[in-house]
This record gives C-alpha cells, structure tokens and sequence, in this order.
C-alpha cells in the first residue's frame, strides 16, 4: 500500500499537536492551584523571576512551564524584555475563575481518564459498565468546576429566563428539586438568585451530597436541602420546577426519570433538561466540541449509564432529536428547545 506522504506528514502534525496537549494537561492544573495563571493574568507582564516569587515557587520550574504555556498559545512571550503576560481571552480561560469560559475544570476531569483507564479497558473487553463513584476522584471535582462558570453566566441570566414563566415562579416562591445535581453548582446558584424558593438537591451519589451540603454551607444558604436517591425514587412531590443539568444522558432509564419527574410536578409544573450540544447526526458532531464531547461519553457517560437498569446509554452526544424522544416517551406532552449555547442545549417539557 502506497504511503501519500503529504497526508502523512499532515496526521504527525496532528499527533504532535495532541501530545502536547496531553502532556500539558498537568502542567494546567499546576497552573490553577498554585496561582500562576491568576498572578499573570492580574498582572501586565512578568519575567519567571518575578511569577515564581510572586507565586513562592522554585524558578527553574517556572521557567519550563512558562516556556510550554506561551508553546501552547495560552500566554503570551515578549522575547524583548523576556517576560510573560496573558491577553484578555487567556486570563478569561485560564486566570478568572468567575469567567463564564473559565475551562481549567475539564483538565482536573481529564486527570481522572487516566487513572481509570485500566477500569475503561476492562468494560471495553465486557461490556458492563462502570458506577460514577467508582471513578477517580478527580472526575467529581472537575465536573463542579467545569460546569460551574457556565452555569454561572447562563443559567439565571438566559436560560432560566427562556422557559414559559419560570423566573416569576421562582422569584414569588417555588419548590424545586434539582435531580443529579452532583456537588451543587446549579442547585446553589438557583438558591441564591431566588431566596423565597426551596430546593432541593437529589443525586445518588453520597459523597456529591455530602460535598453538595458544605457547599450551601459555605454560602450561608437556609432555602436548600440534599437528599440521595436515583432519578426514579426521590418520594417528594408536588414540585413547580425540576431540573436535570447534564446528566440525563448520563442514567440507566432516563425514559423512567422523565416519568418520575412528571409524576413529582404540579400539573402547571414545568422542567429544564440541560444537556451537552449535539447536533443529530455523527456527521454532523464531527468537530472540535463533538471530539471532546465523544471522548467523555466514552469514559464516562456511556459507562455510568450501563451500570444503572435498563443501560440505555444516550451519550453525550445524543442530540435534540433523540433527547425530545426520550423526554416525551417519559410521558411529557411537550418538550421544546429553549435556548443552546456552544456547549449546551436547554429544553423545557411540560405535562
């Protein structure tokens, strides 16, 4: 078989590209727990002498991972005054944790891949899946602090806002329950953007819950309990608004939580269903977010959902079609997009 060396060389460059992106992946979480991102982005521009003492770490380090960042094109080099400083859109990504597009938490995430792998090798050989505290425990602090800045930037400002008089709901007083809700990003955002409601945050996972209740702790929130229980048997009622944030897709039966959630609601009650950004086709999802996207579902999503009854497995990437199927099977008479953004889709189903 006859090797088209342009196309050859063109696929090395690729690999290339990708291992160093997996070889940074660390050198990204250093970054964000020691501070070097943030001193940088605060400042104008620094030499290494000055971030490290800045920062209190060892030079020499400093040095090798400023070369690599700026190699990386998440800083910027001033080869004249031989000093560092990031623009604008590399502090909002790297050094501003309350930016909206805030993405050092997919690499604490993607740490956990890694670790797993050997369990991932295992389900590949069998097909049985794998629980989501059976994960590293990397994955459960990278999943909070991933998803945070965006439901931080949306959720009460646009998405919200987007469903059929929810926000007047919740402002005059509401009963919600946030199902999955994993550590509480979206469930203490929600508390704290609307006092005069109660919510109630349900996931199946005891150290999330127990996470979760240090996090509305912290905040000084009263309005907020935590509760562990599946999608399928949480026993509370008459709820005006119930939400799934990215984690529908991620259930054995996702048809029987729909259904259990339709039986939790006033008959006037509505839910929010955020899920990652597909489109409906594979061919369609071949792009940059679809390859992220495709590469979590296969370590995490996938696994989690064969491990649970039924196993239905939607994947991350299972798109507006098939994700309206499933809510309406579940027994919602109608279920409409409301908003989408790069990386999410919001639906809103109704009794």
């Amino acid at each position: 078989m006859d090797i088209n060396e342009s196309k050859l060389n063109q696929l090395l460059d690729q690999v290339v590209v990708e291992m160093g992106a997996a070889a940074n992946g660390p050198l990204v979480t250093i970054g964000d727990k020691l501070g070097l991102y943030k001193t940088l982005a605060e400042s104008d521009a620094l030499s290494a002498n000055e971030l490290a003492e800045k920062t209190h770490t060892a030079l020499r380090y400093v040095q090798e991972w400023l070369a690599a960042q700026a190699a990386s094109g998440y800083v910027e080099y001033d080869e004249t005054n031989h000093q560092f400083f990031m623009t604008p859109e590399q502090a909002a990504v790297f050094g501003d944790s309350s930016s909206p597009v805030f993405m050092t938490g997919a690499f604490y995430a993607i740490t956990s891949l890694y670790h797993d792998e050997p369990k991932m090798l295992e389900a590949f050989k069998t097909g049985e899946g794998i629980s989501w505290g059976d994960h590293h425990t990397c994955l459960f602090c990278g999943t909070e602090k991933f998803f945070s800045p965006s439901y931080s930037g949306n959720l009460v400002n646009s998405w919200i806002p987007a469903l059929d008089g929810v926000t007047e709901k919740l402002s005059k007083g509401a009963k919600v329950a946030d199902i999955g809700c994993g550590h509480a990003a979206s469930t203490v955002i929600m508390a704290k953007a609307f006092p005069k409601s109660h919510f109630i945050g349900i996931d199946f996972h005891q150290e999330s819950i127990d996470q979760a209740q240090a996090r509305a702790d912290e905040a000084g929130l009263k309005n907020i309990a935590f509760k562990v229980a599946t999608a399928k048997d949480y026993a509370d009622k008459d709820f005006d608004f119930i939400t799934f944030f990215d984690c529908l897709h991620d259930m054995g039966d996702p048809v029987g939580a729909c259904a259990h959630a339709k039986k939790a609601l006033k008959p006037d009650g509505s839910c929010m269903i955020v899920e990652p950004f597909a489109n409906d086709s594979v061919k369609d999802n071949l792009n940059p977010v679809g390859r992220a996207f495709y590469a979590f579902s296969t370590q995490l999503c996938v696994p989690c959902s064969k491990n649970q009854e039924v196993g239905l497995a939607l994947g991350a990437q299972a798109g507006l079609s098939r994700l309206t199927e499933t809510i309406k099977t579940g027994g919602f008479a109608h279920c409409e997009k409301a908003a989408e953004t790069p990386f999410n889709l919001i639906l809103e189903a109704k009794n």
